[in-house]
């Protein structure tokens, strides 16, 4: 393929007449275009945070404040101005410029607007109450009292008559509380209960009071103060201590994966895929600077946090010797795709738009067809980003940061997002399904551990037969928000956007599109060695996950509600019987919990295993009477609620030990008790995706259309990872992930048994296994 053509502006000789220029009219066209994209982004951005400012104030509201005080002043023939003027010309010789029947309409306006903005002030605050009660959980389901009913009604009418943006509750949400020192111990010792001996308990209880009666109440100190001062005393520390601090390799023991359609196959034709789907992405960032997301809304009604949407596009972690850092652009009119071994920039805006996804396929198109070698280096340069960050760091610092590689380097890491065109098939295959999602799920998570940069936020895949997928980093959000935009993009393709008969993206593309950018390298033999010694890592990680995926098809969450059992308990249950017959042992198990009613809220713990599951998963195996074991499955269940419910609602554990922690790290002083808590593994560790925009998949019409959901790595070396997503009413996908290394664990296995699980527990309720419909 031909380098990308390149538009000069001007160009100039210098003769015996003089200087001749030479102006590039359609150069100067598209730079004046590039220039007024940039100003109105700049514009949309200042007028949304005005509107964000004063929500949940508009302006008909305004007007109606402003004109109800004037009519009132006018009415009982009061100065409307409160007399301002007049103070006013003490100082300055207003009288002389203004008449008084302007001095009190100007005065007038200017008391009617600070009272409009006492009212929102009043609102906000009120609205911040009410969203700080979390009553509304801990109700039956199904029942509606007066008092939820009260302040339903409330939360509505202080939310605002108009549609929200973005961001227009962000002020308006509650601090993430602090819980005490003495709630936080029993609240532990309670969840180590089933997993430690009497003498073991009796030691770990020794340590907590002493903790708690000592260093404690000093830890506590400080974090009360955080919690006055910032607006969340957690995740400043989470982002920085958990994930850009960690020096080992983030894919596979960081990153995630999301996947594509389970059944559906919207065209075989990988740059037709690849053009639909990044021109759905972009639109969706459009909509993100904007604002015009809606943000997600609990009962319709209730809202979550929409921080962590900020850096989703054009950002890229940057490695450095002791912590990482996140960088994020505030525009980026350009991706980077990576194929056989070369990297292109490619830009997505021509003409003061954006490309059309024909236009994008084309893009594709030309860099499919080019057939130039890599040069040295360049073909396994991202195995840097899937090797130790120390490394990495170095060899960025030492051969990346200059001449060519440095404007190169800066267009991967400023690139909106990151594209790999795969030269793998992968997708679903009905005659071998196992192996066939099994592979699938491990090229999402590292491929070849060099054809994804694994520092980008979003790393979009596509592969030679069509299917595609995701990769994120993790530090800048978590896979919710991913989940988001990827629910977006998935209804977009095939719905939205379609193809003609032989697999293209419609319409034409434009004759005079440049092409892509070849990016150019010069990487030395040294940069090469440290290329060789991290890609060598990489590959002894990737090739030790042992991955496995179960589309769980004998029911789903239609008969499990007839249980009148919560899906996500009855799950995480099944997990915890599956664990035990697996290895015969309780562990600590991590369950993600969101706190986004709060905030900047991130995530919280919920341990899943307790006494209660425990004593459920004992009469399973002891063969006890099926009414003992319902009543055992029963109990067990509400107690997994009250702890999400305690999760979600800030009263967790982990998190406030883990900031304890940070505390006491800071000061010096060590803990015992910390240092043991902050030690134990997780070696189960699990988290539910959520199907968030459910009205954009009519499943029911379109059964195809189920996505596979997504998964991560293993977080012990002798432990499991569980993703599990929910589709529908008959539909549950497991994402499971172990270590071949490990003589404890077997991802086959632990999926058979987590089958079972399932099984058995639904015959507890004697139902007929086919969902209603």
């Amino acid at each position: 393929m031909a380098e990308a053509h390149q538009a000069v502006a001007f160009q100039f000789t210098v003769g015996p007449d003089g200087i001749d220029l030479q102006l590039s009219h359609e150069a100067l066209r598209q730079v004046y275009l590039s220039g007024l994209h940039s100003w109105k982004k700049k514009f949309i951005r200042f007028k949304n945070g005005i509107l964000n400012g004063v929500y949940p104030g508009s302006a008909p509201g305004f007007m109606l404040v402003l004109a109800g005080y004037l009519g009132r002043a006018h009415y009982l023939k009061v100065d409307p101005s409160l007399g301002l003027f007049v103070k006013l010309d003490n100082f300055v010789p207003v009288s002389r410029y203004m008449s008084a029947q302007k001095q009190m309409l100007v005065g007038g306006v200017m008391v009617g607007t600070g009272l409009w903005i006492a009212i929102i002030f009043c609102m906000r605050t009120v609205l911040k109450g009410l969203l700080s009660w979390h009553g509304w959980m801990y109700g039956a389901r199904g029942k509606m009292t007066w008092k939820l009913q009260l302040w339903l009604v409330l939360v509505k009418i202080f939310s605002g008559m108009q549609t929200p943006m973005l961001n227009s509750f962000q002020t308006s949400l509650p601090h993430l509380p602090l819980p005490s020192v003495k709630d936080t111990m029993i609240r532990y010792l309670e969840s180590v209960r089933p997993l430690l001996s009497d003498e073991e308990h009796q030691r770990m209880q020794s340590l907590a009071l002493d903790f708690e009666k000592n260093l404690g109440p000093k830890l506590q100190w400080y974090l009360k103060l955080k919690s006055w001062w910032a607006t969340n005393y957690v995740s400043d520390w989470w982002e920085e201590f958990i994930y850009l601090r960690g020096r080992g390799p983030i894919m596979v023991n960081s990153n995630y994966y999301v996947m594509d359609f389970l059944y559906a196959f919207p065209t075989h034709l990988q740059a037709a895929r690849a053009g639909n789907v990044i021109h759905a992405i972009m639109l969706y960032r459009g909509k993100l600077d904007r604002a015009q997301i809606k943000p997600l809304m609990l009962q319709n009604t209730i809202p979550m946090c929409s921080s962590q949407y900020e850096r989703m596009f054009n950002t890229s972690r940057i490695p450095g010797i002791e912590t990482d850092s996140v960088q994020h652009m505030s525009d980026s009119r350009h991706i980077v795709v990576y194929h056989r071994g070369r990297y292109f920039k490619v830009w997505l805006f021509y003409d003061g738009r954006l490309l059309l996804p024909r236009e994008i396929e084309h893009q594709m198109e030309r860099i499919l067809a080019d057939t130039s070698e890599p040069q040295p280096g360049e073909e396994t340069l991202a195995a840097l980003t899937a090797g130790d960050r120390v490394p990495w760091a170095c060899a960025r610092s030492a051969y990346l940061r200059h001449g060519k590689n440095k404007k190169s380097l800066d267009a991967v890491e400023k690139a909106a997002f990151f594209v790999t065109l795969d030269d793998t098939e992968q997708r679903y295959d009905p005659e071998n399904p196992v192996e066939s999602l099994d592979r699938y799920a491990k090229s999402l998570l590292h491929g070849k551990c060099y054809d994804r940069w694994f520092d980008k936020s979003i790393n979009f895949i596509v592969f030679k037969n069509g299917t595609m997928g995701l990769n994120a980093e993790h530090s800048w959000a978590d896979a919710p928000i991913v989940g988001h935009l990827w629910e977006h993009a998935l209804s977009m393709d095939p719905l939205k956007l379609g193809y003609t008969k032989d697999g293209h993206c419609k319409g034409e593309p434009h004759p005079n599109l440049p092409g892509p950018q070849r990016l150019q390298w010069n990487i030395p033999s040294e940069c090469q060695t440290m290329i060789a010694n991290s890609l060598s890592l990489a590959k002894a990680l990737a090739d030790d996950v042992d991955s496995h995926i179960i589309p769980f098809s004998d029911f789903g969450k239609g008969l499990i509600k007839q249980c009148k059992t919560s899906p996500d308990a009855f799950i995480q249950l099944a997990l915890q019987l599956a664990h035990y017959r697996d290895k015969r042992k309780f562990c600590l198990t991590y369950e993600a919990s969101m706190t986004r009613l709060f905030r900047e809220g991130r995530t919280e713990t919920v341990r899943s295993c307790s006494v209660e599951s425990c004593a459920f998963v004992h009469a399973m195996t002891n063969n006890e009477t099926r009414e003992e074991k319902l009543r055992l499955l029963i109990q067990a269940s509400e107690k997994h609620q009250q702890m999400y419910r305690m999760a979600m609602t800030g009263h967790g554990i982990d998190r406030h030990l883990f900031c304890l922690y940070v505390v006491s790290k800071y000061l010096g002083q060590d803990s015992p008790f910390l240092k043991e808590v902050l030690s134990e593994p997780w070696k189960l560790s699990t988290s539910q995706t959520p199907l968030q925009q459910v009205e954009l998949f009519d499943l029911a019409r379109h059964p195809e259309f189920v996505t596979s959901g997504g998964g991560f790595g293993p977080v012990a070396d002798d432990g499991y990872g569980v993703a599990y997503v929910i589709i529908g009413e008959k539909l549950i996908n497991f994402h499971i992930s172990s270590k071949h290394s490990s003589l404890e664990t077997d991802s086959h296995r632990f999926g058979n048994n987590i089958r079972q699980a399932m099984l058995d527990m639904l015959d507890l309720f004697q139902l007929d296994k086919r969902d209603p419909k």
